[in-house]
């Protein structure tokens, strides 16, 4: 299992022995800070009853949610750039048969899964990817600092740091 595929499990809406799921697959990552954060991810959420974390997820995340977890939503909000991005997103996703799961292409989750399916991700979602998870990630802080999915957000920041543009860039 890849870092990007763990932190997307952690945004997959909790069920039965999701929790136990988390544990085992967290458990065998390599040492690292994707780990630690994941970990500590984990600490929290064990500790609400399943309709807590629910509750959590569906507030964090759906709906209304705290931050929005699209990146290029994020990135350019709603005009024609993000909707270039997601053409591209999607097809990129759709060759290596990602599933989103009913999610828009630029939702955090199947990035995450595209981006642990490749070895060329595409250049215009690297250049973005990071500066999205940071905004993402200041949202949270500044709306509810406690919410145990900072630790995801900072998970996926740390693995963001390790994705380089392909040789020729974005274009």
């Amino acid at each position: 299992m890849t870092d990007y595929e763990a932190i997307a499990m952690a945004l997959r809406y909790p069920g039965p022995g999701r929790l136990e799921e988390l544990k085992e697959s967290w458990e065998a990552l390599p040492g690292g800070p994707v780990r630690r954060h994941l970990l500590k991810f984990f600490g929290e959420i064990e500790k609400l009853s399943p309709a807590g974390w629910e509750e959590l997820h569906t507030r964090t995340l759906d709906l209304a949610p705290i931050f929005a977890p699209y990146v290029g939503y994020v990135i350019w909000g709603e005009n024609y750039q993000r909707g270039e991005f997601m053409a591209g997103v999607k097809m990129a996703q759709d060759e290596i048969g990602i599933d989103r799961n009913g999610e828009l292409p630029d939702h955090l989750e199947p990035v995450l899964r595209y981006l642990a399916a490749t070895d060329e991700p595409l250049p215009g979602l690297v250049e973005v990817f990071a500066q999205a998870v940071s905004k993402m990630r200041k949202t949270l802080k500044e709306a509810e600092a406690d919410n145990p999915y900072r630790h995801v957000l900072a998970a996926a920041a740390e693995a963001a740091e390790r994705l380089e543009v392909p040789v020729g860039g974005a274009g």
